[in-house]
């Protein structure tokens, strides 16, 4: 076994990785750039390497910078994570000539499967079933243009060498294939330093399933079962889920054994993932086989006990599989839900700064379910432009679907963070989606349910009690709190704490306390608008991020943040100031005017804070609804910024290259 791994990475996968190579006596050496300096995986590390600027491109996609980490500090083997150099088989072969291993497939099984078009050219000969489409090589826009004619649309144009959502494109016309392929290849070409894409037919509402592997160097190979990831936005998986509910156990063990098939017919060593697009039928399709660890391995681990990581090692030092395919067994549910750093009440666009707050709910056990939180920051650190969104990946695991859900809502309910916008909201409000919770799901699904993006959800009357009872026991108990400060004049008894009118929205639910504690644990008995009394008990104080109590014998999370004259409430996806006044005060607030929002419709602001890469227009141009105006990276992803409506550019504010921050006015219309 290694006495040393270099871990080719950072962020969250960096410290994942870390902390099985310690469980199993082995040290550790990090990379950093200059914007991970202070990151969690170099503090975790035993030793840490700098290894160039903040850009990846000149710090973690630098094989020769790796290498010379590796001699450095007498590194034994390098564990690649996944994304930056993890299926370069060159970058293998690099290693391979220094004599060191690489933690991971042979770069044989890296060319042949890790290239998306040699792979389908591949699987294409070995008879396995693929999607309609073209492999060879596209000139040009004209020449996608042609293609996806022929094929039909809509089409699918995706980068060769990509992944994680980056180069890739949905079109259902021409003027969106031209768009398409020059957006596909311009950011394949920034991510990943290859600008070839292919095109392939799209299969309209089809599931996206994967298969795990695990095959090791003397010919043994199993699957894990499979994750359900159809629940995508912008072909970047947001939740997942292992199994999928949509599989019986014949189609899992046809897709299995043609998975483990396509492996051993390329000598593949190490884990590895089949991904399938499965239609309404459960026909099955192959997509690409990913030549490492995924993203989404934890929901994996969680119903079948086998850590993928430490297998990784064991594999990449010669040792055989402890197990055969009939010792996997899968057991009850695990999903996981991607915390982005992005605002998704503006269309998910990125968000970049200084998490203020950081703080995950508990792992381990949580009632029968268990939490698992796969971090790579903490309070106080950076979300940087330069890297991925993803803050974590919550993983809750219970005996069954539906608790497992249960119990991720109730997680992302606790899961406080600020100084960034980030998904929460929109993954609380998805573990509430009917669709989601039925498990009648599609890759369409977020298209589908929220057409024109996401707004925080509105209570029904049965929530409004809820967040209504919420808000007077917080005011309650902090009246309780001035009422016990020294030189109080006239502490506030009788009818000043019986009767309230709770304001969320623009409704007023009035609100009877008919008896009860405001000192800690709270005891009340409320009156909810015309419903009957319900019980409200907490241990909550002044200052607690997070409401834990029962309101009328549930169990209830929720977070509070501070609201002029009230609190706001996050819970299950809604998102609400909620002000518990005295009647009369109710009354006269009735009478207060609404606060209208400027005018922005003669601007285009920066709807996030990125680079501009190109601007298409020039001022005095008369332009046309839906053409687009400038292009802004954030994240190593291109978006484009389209016209409203039918305008003329009056200034434009900015020119590519800036470096422009959310709401920047880039250009002023007539």
């Amino acid at each position: 076994m290694f006495k040393k791994i270099l871990i080719a990475n950072r962020g969250e996968i960096a410290c994942r990785i870390i902390k099985t190579a310690r469980r199993m006596g082995i040290a550790t050496v990090a990379v950093y750039s200059d914007a991970d300096r202070e990151a969690v995986h170099v503090e975790m590390a035993d030793e840490a390497v700098h290894i160039g600027p903040a850009s990846a491109a000149q710090s973690y996609l630098v094989p020769e910078k790796i290498i010379a980490a590796c001699k450095e500090t007498g590194t034994q083997a390098v564990h690649p994570g996944y994304g930056f150099l993890s299926e370069r088989a060159s970058f293998c072969e690099m290693l391979e000539a220094e004599g060191i291993i690489f933690i991971g497939p042979k770069p044989k099984a890296i060319k042949a499967m890790g290239d998306k078009i040699e792979s389908k050219k591949f699987a294409n000969a070995a008879n396995v079933s693929t999607v309609p489409g073209w492999l060879g090589v596209i000139e040009n826009a004209e020449h996608a243009e042609k293609i996806a004619g022929e094929i039909g649309y809509p089409v699918m144009i995706k980068a060769s060498a990509g992944g994680g959502g980056k180069g890739m494109r949905i079109a259902w016309n021409e003027a969106e294939v031209r768009d398409g392929f020059d957006r596909a290849t311009s950011e394949a070409k920034s991510s990943f330093g290859d600008d070839r894409v292919f095109i392939e037919k799209f299969v309209v509402d089809p599931r996206h399933i994967e298969i795990q592997l695990l095959a090791d160097a003397h010919g043994n190979a199993v699957y894990l079962g499979e994750r359900e990831c159809s629940i995508q936005r912008r072909n970047q998986k947001v939740a997942e889920e292992a199994p999928s509910s949509f599989l019986d156990d014949a189609t899992r063990k046809a897709m299995g054994e043609q998975s483990v098939a396509l492996a051993k017919a390329v000598d593949y060593q190490s884990a590895g993932t089949v991904e399938f697009i499965v239609d309404s039928e459960k026909n099955f399709y192959f997509l690409e086989m990913n030549t490492r660890l995924q993203v989404e391995h934890p929901v994996t681990e969680l119903i079948t006990g086998v850590d993928l990581v430490e297998q990784m090692i064991r594999i990449a030092a010669g040792e055989k599989l402890s197990f055969s395919q009939k010792d996997v067994k899968l057991n009850g549910w695990a999903i996981e839900s991607r915390l982005y750093a992005e605002d998704p009440y503006r269309n998910f666009l990125p968000s970049v700064g200084r998490l203020t707050r950081y703080r995950p709910p508990a792992e381990g056990p949580a009632g029968s379910a268990i939490i698992r939180n796969d971090t790579g920051v903490t309070e106080g650190a950076e979300i940087s432009m330069f890297y991925d969104p993803m803050i974590a990946k919550l993983c809750t695991w219970a005996p069954s679907r539906i608790e497992a859900i249960d119990a991720m809502s109730d997680a992302l309910d606790a899961f406080v963070v600020d100084g960034i916008e980030q998904n929460i909201p929109f993954l609380s409000a998805l573990m509430q989606h009917p669709r989601w919770r039925s498990g009648d799901i599609s890759t369409a699904f977020i298209a589908e349910e929220y057409p024109d993006g996401f707004a925080a959800i509105a209570p029904d009357a049965d929530e409004s009690a809820v967040l209504a009872a919420i808000a007077t026991a917080v005011e309650l108990v902090r009246r309780d709190r001035l009422d016990r400060m020294t030189d109080r004049m006239s502490p506030h008894s009788g009818r000043l704490k019986c009767e309230w009118d709770v304001k969320i929205g623009k409704d007023y639910v009035p609100v009877i306390v008919a008896v009860g504690s405001t000192t800690r644990p709270l005891e009340l008995s409320l009156q909810i608008a015309d419903g009957p009394a319900i019980s409200v008990a907490s241990h909550w104080r002044p200052g607690d991020l997070v409401w834990r109590g029962r309101v009328g014998g549930t169990d209830v999370t929720a977070q509070l943040r501070p609201a002029p004259n009230g609190v706001r409430i996050a819970w299950k996806g809604m998102a609400v100031t909620a002000q518990a006044m005295l009647p009369r005060t109710a009354q006269l607030d009735r009478l207060m005017p609404e606060k209208i929002a400027p005018d922005t419709s003669n601007l285009l602001l920066c709807p996030m804070p990125g680079l501009v890469v190109s601007l298409a227009v020039t001022e005095g141009q008369e332009v046309k609804a839906g053409e687009t105006l400038a292009v802004v990276e954030a994240m190593k992803m291109e978006n484009v910024l389209r016209a409203e409506r039918d305008v003329t550019v009056k200034k434009i504010n900015a020119k590519a290259g800036d470096s422009l921050a959310v709401d920047a006015v880039i250009m002023e219309f007539a």
